[in-house]
């Protein structure tokens, strides 16, 4: 990578790092971005509202492959010490966001001046926290026939500027459950005239080590108990209404779609038992991130090539990722690079991206335009 177009790459990404913003509040940052691609380079700049994408045109009949980042923070306070800190409170770039969007961005300052012999889209998206963004966007692919798509996410627990990649699920599937059970309210002293969901919701809970136990499922699944909300702190009033927030997630989407199916049905049973009106909704949908193998193929001959450290994961990650909404339309890729072993973890206090992964993704992201 020039030496000019990393500095201008971490210059950008410390800017910014000083603007977080939430997930589909992301004005100034998608402006900032294209500002600085219209500064900096002739790219052809598609504005699609909530996110853009940036266009290298190498001519008619050439291939087409698309890179993804992602560029919304999280509510989380700044506490790092560093000349770029967050100048909003309550909200940081803890999870490397600035860094991804600016290591595309620092890719697309090398393709406009050097070339290539693809026509190459840079995508810029909004929203992958709360699940939202791909899912907005993944209309892209086919709108403009993307052959294969490539992203990265940094994180801690690998060696420094490693590239990490599996083959398969990389990514678990996961959504938010909200199960709402409302009955009718009744004096403490005589419950049975009305209609408590608690005992229905206690028999939602005492099933959930059943329903993702590893005897019933071909790979992982979990159930987590995210809030149990039940009637009000009055103690002559039995409740009669209450909330169960889970966070479901699985290997495999089938599996995570029967645990969700195994849940209502057994809540609509408990409430029919106990007579209570029974609803649903979900939050925070990802679908599971499966990358194509000969997509992480490309991904190895590229360290190979370069004499980037290469590292075979064992297991996907728990965490979701919305890359996987683009991998069901097209084939493609996502891979880790390496914060460091014992670097602070993405989502805590201490974490703040490695500007020095920049390079190592510039470079793997030239790599796998020129295959």
């Amino acid at each position: 990578m020039e030496k000019k177009n990393l500095e201008l790459t971490k210059q950008l990404r410390h800017e910014l790092h000083q603007h977080p913003e939430l997930s589909n509040q992301e004005t100034w940052t998608k402006q900032h971005l294209i500002d600085f691609l219209k500064a900096n380079t002739k790219l052809e700049i598609v504005d699609k509202g909530l996110w853009f994408y940036a266009i290298y045109r190498a001519g008619k009949g050439k291939k087409t492959i698309a890179f993804r980042a992602d560029f919304d923070a999280i509510p989380m306070q700044e506490t790092l010490d560093i000349p770029y800190a967050s100048q909003f409170p309550g909200i940081a770039h803890k999870c490397g966001h600035d860094g991804h969007s600016s290591s595309l961005a620092g890719f697309a300052l090398e393709i406009d001046q050097k070339g290539a012999d693809k026509n190459i889209f840079f995508l810029f998206q909004h929203a992958e926290e709360t699940g939202d963004g791909a899912n907005q966007c993944v209309a892209f692919i086919k709108e403009n026939n993307i052959g294969e798509i490539f992203a990265y996410h940094n994180s801690n627990g690998m060696p420094f500027k490693s590239v990490n990649v599996i083959n398969g699920t990389s990514n678990c599937a996961s959504i938010g459950m909200t199960i709402h059970m409302e009955g009718s309210p009744a004096h403490a002293s005589q419950p049975e005239l009305g209609a408590n969901p608690a005992f229905a919701i206690a028999k939602v809970i005492d099933a959930i080590p059943m329903f993702s136990s590893l005897e019933n499922n071909k790979g992982m699944v979990l159930c987590t108990v995210i809030q149990v909300d039940i009637g009000e702190r009055a103690f002559g009033v039995s409740a009669s209404k209450g909330d169960l927030l889970l966070t479901i997630r699985a290997l495999y989407e089938a599996e995570m779609e029967q645990l969700r199916k195994s849940l209502e049905e057994l809540a609509l049973a408990q409430g029919e038992k106990y007579g209570l009106k029974v609803s649903f909704a979900y939050h925070d949908v990802f679908p599971e991130t499966k990358n194509h193998i000969e997509s992480s193929d490309k991904i190895r001959l590229v360290c190979k090539a370069k004499g980037i450290q290469l590292v075979e994961m064992k297991e996907a990650f728990r965490a979701s990722e919305d890359f996987g909404h683009y991998l069901k339309e097209t084939k493609g890729a996502i891979c880790y690079i390496g914060n460091g072993e014992d670097y602070p973890p993405i989502h805590t206090l201490k974490y703040d991206f490695p500007d020095e992964i920049i390079e190592t993704a510039v470079e793997l992201f030239k790599g796998l335009a020129e295959l």
